[in-house]
């Protein structure tokens, strides 16, 4: 496995001290928080809890925003929707 640069590293420590950056993980957080307390996710079960509205479109962080989906299905989306996640842009 390749060993990642040291630019790399300052590229993403620089992005992960954005303030909304770190909002939005704080509310992703949450919600995995509330969903394990319902009892709708456990650890290590292989699910996300997905945001119906993407915090970054605008969505709430509220549980009615919330759906417990697979891995699978939550993260395979990108390669999908590339406009959506901002890949393939120029």
């Amino acid at each position: 496995m390749p060993k990642t640069s040291a630019k790399s590293l300052r590229t993403k420590a620089a992005y992960n001290k954005r303030p909304s950056v770190q909002n939005k993980r704080v509310l992703q957080n949450r919600a995995r928080r509330r969903a394990l307390a319902a009892g709708k996710v456990r650890k290590g079960d292989g699910k996300d809890v997905h945001h119906k509205v993407m915090l970054a479109k605008g969505g709430s962080g509220k549980d009615s925003n919330t759906a417990v989906l697979s891995r699978k299905a939550n993260r395979g989306w990108r390669s999908k929707h590339p406009k959506v996640y901002k890949k393939g842009r120029k």
